[in-house]
């Protein structure tokens, strides 16, 4: 709260609660009306007591689903991808989304790391649920370290459920958000990817992913947005860094490298 307070016009927050909890509805409400949050982020494999995980699918989840519906907020995003010790890549196993993306079409479920490693089940779920995104947190990675394995599964994703529903994403401060977008914005799908997939990487599109998909998620009016922190403190203490410091390169995304 406090980090948004200083930046409101930048900062989206989201909540997070265990279900287990007896009292997780209450906090679910807790945290909208007095945290302001605007989403919420879920993560199954997590540890309680002797309980080492939960699925997404299990009914005693379905009234936090309802919850959210009746508070106005409709933006669930949950963490399927890459486990660390001591949880397990089980537990994060996308197919559990399946269920509550039909049984719930006002909720946005937005996939973190778009499942991997189970993109492929990944992609039937949302290509069979209109309200399932995927993010490419982790899986952007990939553009710099592998960019083969990048660009099938970029293609993948354009293939199975368009460009409208894949959002931008970085994993900071795993990876440096700097690199990630240039090497994204300057990659180009191999000529066979796309004959074979018969889909592209346009700029058009890489401007969906980066910002305007979220956008529409949360209402964002982005001339809007661009205009109200044209001269907040962020924007400022960047004019002030470039001034003081000489300029080295300039980066894809637009913005000057130092």
């Amino acid at each position: 709260m406090a980090m948004r307070a200083r930046a409101p016009e930048r900062m989206i927050s989201l909540g997070a609660v265990d279900p287990r909890l007896p009292n997780a509805a209450e906090e679910i409400e807790r945290q909208v009306k007095e945290c302001g949050v605007s989403g919420f982020k879920w993560y199954t494999a997590e540890w309680r007591g002797p309980s080492r995980g939960w699925s997404a699918n299990d009914p005693m989840v379905f009234p936090l689903y309802e919850k959210c519906i009746e508070l106005g907020v409709k933006n669930m995003h949950f963490h399927k991808g890459p486990a660390v010790e001591p949880l397990t890549l089980a537990k994060f196993d996308v197919r559990d989304i399946d269920e509550p993306a039909w049984l719930y079409p006002e909720l946005n479920f937005i996939i973190d790391h778009v499942g991997l490693p189970r993109l492929d089940d990944f992609c039937w779920i949302a290509a069979r649920c209109p309200n399932v995104y995927g993010s490419l947190a982790v899986a952007l990675a990939f553009v710099h370290n592998h960019p083969r394995f990048f660009a099938e599964a970029m293609a993948n994703l354009l293939f199975w459920i368009g460009s409208d529903r894949i959002i931008y994403g970085t994993d900071f401060p795993i990876w440096h958000t700097r690199w990630q977008l240039d090497d994204f914005m300057a990659f180009q799908l191999p000529e066979d990817v796309k004959e074979e997939y018969k889909v592209d990487l346009t700029d058009e599109i890489k401007q969906k992913i980066i910002g305007g998909n979220i956008a529409r998620l949360y209402n964002i009016d982005i001339p809007a947005k661009l205009k109200a922190i044209e001269n907040d403190e962020i924007a400022q203490r960047k004019r002030a860094y470039a001034a003081s410091h000489p300029v080295t390169d300039t980066g894809i995304a637009g913005t000057v490298s130092r």
